[in-house]
């Protein structure tokens, strides 16, 4: 999938967001917030393979 900067900066904050959210409710080794976080390790990921100097 191609990604502009800003959709992809957007994308990281709204997954960040719903990890700090699900991590308040929920154990941090439960699946949901794991797999959250996989999820915004590949964006960071992304991010950092394709848009860093």
């Amino acid at each position: 999938m191609t990604h502009t900067k800003e959709n992809l900066l957007n994308q990281i904050e709204e997954c960040r967001n719903n990890m700090v959210t699900l991590a308040a409710e929920n154990p941090l080794s439960s699946l949901t917030v794991v797999r959250v976080s996989s999820e915004l390790d590949g964006l960071l990921n992304e991010y950092e393979k394709f848009f860093s100097i």
